[in-house]
């Protein structure tokens, strides 16, 4: 059982995450996660749209005034709307002697002991709910945006690499051709280019198939098609910014969308059980009569009735609502708990797989820096004819796989903060 009034994280938490508290002195600049490709629509702008399409957006607004409503209920002076009572009795079809009796009535539910002050509890307690509920279901949206998202932009990439790649073949290719026309090379060196850029070919055939295939997994979420999903030259954005990961894990039972819904959830159940010990019989009803009667040849005379309704309790059913409750109280707090461990976890692995992005970043841009440079080197002398065309074709290649890894890495860099904010509880931004 983890009440309320002690929602703590395990111990084990501090431990855990310790070696994350320099993270965000450690963050790498603003700049170098701007490289990042990227079409016109940006992740804030998918999240934006995808949750607006969801059913809890659309109803968050429903509920919202269901838990007002419940709220009012709550803090009306009766149990139930009052009844007015009418009646009317007479001789007039059997003798009409002039006998008459015209009775008003009002029945007012009572509260039970202690009723009222748990009813208000229980509401207070499932709008918070209402709202943590919406924040976990942001959240869940945010996952499936994010995926999708970096997928489709790595996708971008690897299209726009591949399409770059084939361009320079076929170049590389009519270059060959001419040469051996004019007798500098062999006719199996064209061969040997042709078939390079037919393979560089298949390669941008397939980038192009799989980005569409991005593309659709994305409009699945967001309606329409991503703008710059055909291939296009990539711009440039910024990725989310890098969170700070905060030194006490204690706050986040109450700030982590997951974690907090199942708290909240936890709370109806353990209200609604308390105010299930108390609603041990039907509320009661006080009731107010006024009767207006005359008997035969007599005036009317008027009295006034006080009068009180006491239900007798039903104390299986009132055990039946209460173990129910209690029940969900136990099940919620036990998935609260385990969704903490769970999260300890996918923080632990997001701050991994960040640090192991940032690094390769710096690595794969070396990497490409020393390709390019090495690809103008032997494209001269390629020309020159000091270099032969397979080792003018392999050069190529390296540069092109550098450069292509090296552009991959700083997008994997921005997916992985993106990873790193989802397990922290925050939306895109």
């Amino acid at each position: 059982m983890f009440p309320s009034k002690t929602r703590k994280w395990l111990p084990c938490a501090l431990l855990v995450l310790a070696t994350g508290s320099s993270l965000a002195q450690t963050a790498p600049s603003a700049s170098s996660l701007q490289s990042v490709t990227a079409g016109p629509l940006s992740l804030k702008q998918a999240f934006d749209t995808a949750w607006a399409r969801q059913p809890e957006a659309e109803s968050s607004s429903a509920r919202r005034e269901a838990a007002s409503a419940r709220r009012a209920s709550a803090d009306s002076w009766t149990a139930e709307p009052m009844a007015l009572e009418l009646s009317s009795k007479g001789d007039q079809l059997n003798g009409n002697d002039g006998s008459r009796e015209h009775n008003v009535g009002l029945a007012i539910p009572l509260w039970l002991p202690g009723e009222r002050s748990r009813t208000g509890a229980v509401a207070e307690a499932e709008a918070q709910s209402t709202a943590s509920r919406a924040s976990a279901a942001q959240l869940r949206t945010a996952a499936e945006v994010r995926e999708a998202y970096w997928q489709w932009q790595r996708s971008r990439v690897e299209a726009s690499l591949a399409s770059e790649r084939e361009g320079n073949a076929r170049q590389l290719a009519a270059d060959v051709a001419k040469r051996v026309k004019s007798g500098e090379l062999a006719l199996a060196d064209q061969h040997q280019a042709e078939g390079a850029a037919a393979l560089a070919e298949i390669e941008a055939a397939r980038a192009r198939s799989a980005l569409a295939t991005a593309a659709q997994q994305l409009r699945s979420l967001i309606g329409t098609l991503p703008g710059g999903s055909e291939e296009t030259a990539p711009g440039v954005v910024a990725g989310e910014p890098v969170p700070a990961l905060p030194a006490d894990f204690a706050g986040l039972d109450t700030q982590h969308p997951a974690v907090a819904a199942l708290l909240d959830q936890a709370e109806v159940a353990r209200r609604s059980a308390e105010l299930a010990r108390v609603q041990t019989r039907a509320n009661p009803e006080l009731t107010l009569s006024t009767t207006r009667e005359r008997e035969p040849g007599e005036s009317y005379d008027e009295s006034l009735t006080l009068g009180i309704r006491i239900p007798f309790g039903s104390g299986s059913r009132n055990r039946a609502k209460q173990a129910t409750a209690e029940a969900e109280a136990i099940e919620a707090e036990v998935q609260a708990r385990l969704a903490r461990e769970r999260l300890l976890g996918e923080l632990e692995a997001a701050r991994l797989e960040f640090e192991s992005a940032r690094a390769q970043v710096t690595a794969a841009e070396k990497r490409a820096r020393l390709a390019q440079e090495s690809r103008g080197f032997f494209e001269k002398s390629f020309r020159l004819g000091e270099t032969d065309l397979p080792t003018r074709l392999r050069i190529e290649l390296e540069a092109t796989d550098a450069k292509r890894q090296a552009a991959l890495a700083r997008l994997d860099q921005a997916a992985a903060t993106s990873s790193l904010r989802q397990a922290l509880g925050l939306l895109p931004e």
